[in-house]
């Protein structure tokens, strides 16, 4: 069997080139998927850049998630067949036709859905919850300021916080995307202007009420003035840092420098004081907890959050111009490829 794939060494998104090369059998507890459609998510941006430390050495396939059918089954699989319809995380190799996944980062593509939705699943579902509820420790009646509101985790995380009767405040950084927020269910939502005037913006949103977590997904000031709105016994969950990104081909070094100097700087003996806590994580960690990773997805299945909001598609081979729009934070919900039907055997 052969596939299509997109290689490239990490550092320039014009590095990306299709290959046609073949794919083994799947191995002993493997499965073979033929996929259909292709998750992008901002990993993807800072892999292809070479910037995140996950990121592998040398030529690799980038993309952490995906939907498509079971093609074929390695031995001791008794949990899948050819022909299911199927979702599913990777440690990056996504951006191909077909790819050999061991069958525990599988599971079956819930009924009614596209293979397009369920791409924009699973690395923002797992995200949202983990973020809000495992590690957030949640509680009905909190209030969530949840960044870059409108995207993939941030509408997800807005479903979860408000299954929990949560207030919620999202943020996104162009005024166009309000009123998807809003159809959303978000309580308030904050256009990001000039970083200064954020922290004022905050407390307008907040009126009397205390602030118990945070999604934080920008950083720099915006992560400063979130931190210093927490009440005691707030929690800041960081999982990315948007305003690295920019629209490039490939990283602005200078910029990046500049920002990585002059980035927040918390002081661990402080948050004794203030009663707060700032906790990370990303979602590659998780992957390597396939145990843990299932056991979120049972409680996520207990919560009807509803399909993900697929806001752009794109053909497969359009793969460079879709992390490109992507990375330009002009998107709205998840950016999927979609790959042809038709297969090469």
């Amino acid at each position: 069997m052969k596939r299509k794939a997109w290689h490239l060494q990490a550092g320039n998104i014009k590095n990306l080139r299709l290959i046609s090369e073949p794919i083994p059998p799947p191995a002993p507890g493997e499965v073979t998927v033929a996929v259909h459609a292709i998750g992008l998510n901002f990993a993807d941006t800072f892999a292809i850049w070479g910037l995140y430390s996950a990121t592998p050495k040398g030529d690799f396939v980038p993309g952490l998630e995906y939907a498509g059918e079971v093609a074929a089954v390695g031995e001791g699989v008794t949990t899948f067949k050819p022909g299911d319809r199927v979702m599913g995380v990777t440690r990056f190799g996504a951006y191909a036709t077909h790819l050999n996944i061991d069958a525990r980062y599988v599971v079956p593509l819930p009924d009614g859905w596209t293979f397009a939705e369920g791409a924009g699943y699973l690395v923002q579902g797992l995200t949202a919850w983990y973020g809000l509820v495992t590690l957030g420790a949640l509680e009905r009646g909190q209030t969530v300021l949840i960044h870059s509101a409108a995207g993939g985790v941030g509408i997800l995380a807005n479903r979860i916080a408000k299954h929990f009767g949560a207030y919620t405040i999202g943020t996104v950084g162009r005024p166009e995307k309000v009123e998807l927020c809003r159809k959303e269910g978000y309580d308030a939502v904050i256009v990001r202007g000039k970083a200064r005037d954020f922290g004022r913006q905050l407390r307008e949103a907040l009126g009397d009420r205390e602030l118990n977590i945070v999604m934080e997904t920008i950083g720099g000031r915006f992560l400063v003035e979130g931190f210093k709105a927490l009440a005691p016994m707030g929690r800041m969950v960081v999982y990315s840092s948007a305003r690295y990104a920019h629209r490039s081909d490939r990283p602005n070094y200078l910029r990046i420098l500049w920002m990585y100097l002059t980035r927040p700087k918390i002081d661990p003996q402080a948050l004794t004081q203030e009663n707060k806590a700032l906790m990370g994580f990303n979602l590659i960690w998780l992957y390597e907890k396939a145990d843990l990773m299932h056991h979120i997805l049972v409680d996520m299945q207990q919560v009807d959050i509803g399909k993900p909001f697929v806001g752009h598609t794109f053909p497969f081979e359009q793969a460079p111009d879709a992390v490109r729009l992507f990375q330009s934070g002009a998107t709205t919900g998840k950016v999927v490829l979609l790959v042809d039907q038709r297969r090469e055997d």
